[in-house]
């Protein structure tokens, strides 16, 4: 004699649900503890702009002394490194949540015009970095003076 199984059409729905529920927690709610380090490469947020003169640069990196920062220019390529240390006396197994991230980090990006590397500036105050880098002269905008001509 075969078995007879109920059928309960919301029970797969529920489960649906969860696996959704639990993909968005897994990706965006918590911390990326034990990901590989290229991921943790995008974890320093960096706001990039462009005045009349220079490519602006900045990046929050609390916690992180300047001496601890790296910052290089290679071509058109901006790599910015670091290490946060870790709290040594609090011992691994009395934390609740450990949330901050501790180690070395690294973000490299793309200048989109050419700089003058040599004549960057970096500012540390408040946790933020910020980079100054001159425009190269050949990518600076220069005014054309329109001249009428008469007949």
């Amino acid at each position: 004699m075969a078995n007879l199984v109920r059928w309960e059409p919301f029970r797969d729905l529920v489960s649906l649900r969860e696996a959704m529920d639990r993909l968005f927690e897994e990706s965006f709610v918590q911390s990326r503890v034990g990901w590989p380090a290229s991921v943790g490469m995008e974890a320093l947020a960096v706001d990039m702009y462009e005045t009349d003169d220079a490519i602006i640069v900045k990046t929050a990196v609390p916690g992180v002394k300047p001496e601890d920062l790296d910052v290089s220019i290679v071509g058109d390529t901006l790599t910015i490194r670091g290490e946060t240390k870790a709290e040594g006396e609090i011992k691994k197994e009395n934390y609740i949540r450990r949330e901050r991230r501790c180690g070395s980090f690294c973000r490299s990006l793309t200048v989109p015009l050419s700089v003058m590397a040599d004549e960057a500036e970096a500012e540390f105050e408040n946790g933020i970095l910020t980079l100054t880098l001159p425009k190269a002269e050949e990518v600076k905008p220069k005014a054309i003076k329109v001249k009428a001509k008469s007949k």
